[in-house]
């Protein structure tokens, strides 16, 4: 997969040892075998890199205070790349999507604004500086995909088509209506309709694994908790899964794009 999709990463900091402190960080370098880069963002708070095999492939921040007083769960937030911050916004809205926040520096690692689409699902685009965000796709503890659950495919390709050069094709062998997200012809995404009804609009991240039932129990070990699946898809198996703080995120077990 060449993913226009990433998570952001940030500047260097101590890596951490393999007792790590902290619910996520314990929980994904149990699951997924990351390892850890803190970067101080504020008093007792930092922004940690995720690496696998000294590559980064995810980042974990603290949640808004805003967020916790309002009880809204752990979640985890999908990035695409783009070429000005700016520009890609002022676009989105033209488009009928919204800005949750005018675009920002991150101090030298690059510029980035918070998305909502016209259905109300959240995004961040990411202008690269010193650092493009996930160096490492499609492996074992890494990124593979991003979906997106949609109450329209029509509105939805036509929103992303225009506003990223996307192409979208449906996927044959899908056991319900799924469409392919591709970009410079490469599939990176799907979108998928909501289900069960009322859902609300959302990105999903998948990360892949190597044998899903040994994974999922690891999930349910750690204070995590099933949501869908496994099921069995012409190329992969898949699941749906929260982690300990009650953030969903994909699990794929499968044929891996290059």
């Amino acid at each position: 997969m060449s993913a226009p999709t990433t998570i952001r990463a940030a500047s260097p900091g101590q890596i951490s040892r393999p007792r790590i402190k902290g619910v996520a960080k314990g929980f994904y370098a149990d699951l997924l075998g990351w390892e850890y880069e803190d970067s101080p963002v504020g008093e007792d708070s930092y922004y940690t890199m995720a690496r696998v095999d000294g590559r980064n492939v995810a980042a974990i921040a603290p949640q808004p205070q805003a967020q916790r007083d309002g009880g809204a769960p752990a979640r985890w937030n999908s990035y695409v790349t783009v070429r000005s911050a700016d520009a890609t916004l002022k676009r989105a809205t033209q488009l009928g999507g919204s800005a949750h926040t005018s675009a920002f520096d991150v101090m030298q690692a690059g510029r980035m604004a918070v998305l909502r689409d016209p259905h109300g699902a959240h995004f961040m685009v990411w202008e690269p500086r010193e650092n493009i965000g996930a160096a490492l796709v499609n492996s074992p503890g890494a990124l593979c995909w991003n979906e997106l659950t949609s109450p329209s495919f029509e509105a939805s390709s036509s929103f992303y088509g225009d506003l990223f050069g996307w192409s979208f094709a449906p996927f044959e062998g899908s056991p319900e209506p799924y469409l392919t997200i591709s970009n410079a012809g490469k599939a990176n995404g799907g979108i998928r309709p909501q289900s069960p009804p009322g859902i609300p609009p959302h990105w999903l991240v998948y990360f892949a694994v190597i044998g899903i039932e040994p994974v999922l129990g690891k999930v349910a070990e750690l204070g995590g908790s099933t949501l869908a699946g496994p099921i069995d898809l012409p190329m992969a198996r898949i699941a749906v899964v929260k982690d300990a703080q009650g953030a969903a995120f994909g699990l794929y077990d499968g044929t891996l794009e290059p």
